[in-house]
């Protein structure tokens, strides 16, 4: 099983990736694997950035690395329950 790291999300990119407050992987930047959100200047874009922000701005989440892109960590994430310590 691979590895997790907790982290904070610091700032929401786009609707498929997040700054974090420490590297994982070498990267402080996350793409979230298996989200394919619009591009900046696409339809949607604004809408899926804000739901990710509603969803994970500002809260610690588990990020549980998968591979690299364009000099950033994909990740599955998810984020830190309260009440549980693991997903």
């Amino acid at each position: 099983m691979a590895r997790k790291f907790m982290r904070k999300v610091k700032q929401v990119i786009d609707g498929d990736t997040v700054k974090v407050n420490s590297p994982v992987r070498g990267s402080s930047y996350i793409r979230l694997a298996g989200v394919h959100a619009p591009e900046k200047k696409q339809r949607g874009y604004q809408t899926a950035k804000s739901e990710l922000r509603s969803r994970i701005g500002g809260e610690k989440v588990w990020v549980r690395p998968v591979g690299k892109s364009y000099g950033r960590t994909v990740a599955r994430v998810r984020k830190v329950r309260s009440d549980k310590k693991h997903y």
